[in-house]
């Protein structure tokens, strides 16, 4: 089946307008995924502190540390 001339223009349109919302949908994907990534790193610095000082409470204290497995345990997101 051939296309008349204003259906060729219609879908040649339909394919560059999509085509630019592909990527501006993969620019937006980038850039959530980089402040997720970011939350995380802060949350691991922030967890990564507070096993220390759980840790340094039970050296003081003289009891076992129960968490100090927790850090190794950790995902590595960086």
């Amino acid at each position: 089946m051939t296309l008349s001339d204003e259906h060729r223009k219609f879908y040649e349109q339909s394919l560059e307008i999509t085509k630019q919302e592909v990527d501006e949908l993969d620019q937006q994907i980038a850039a959530e995924l980089a402040k997720v990534k970011d939350r995380l790193t802060e949350l691991q610095k922030a967890k990564k502190a507070t096993l220390q000082m759980y840790a340094a409470a039970c050296a003081r204290l003289g009891v076992p540390n129960d968490l100090a497995d927790a850090e190794d345990e950790a995902p590595n997101l960086g």
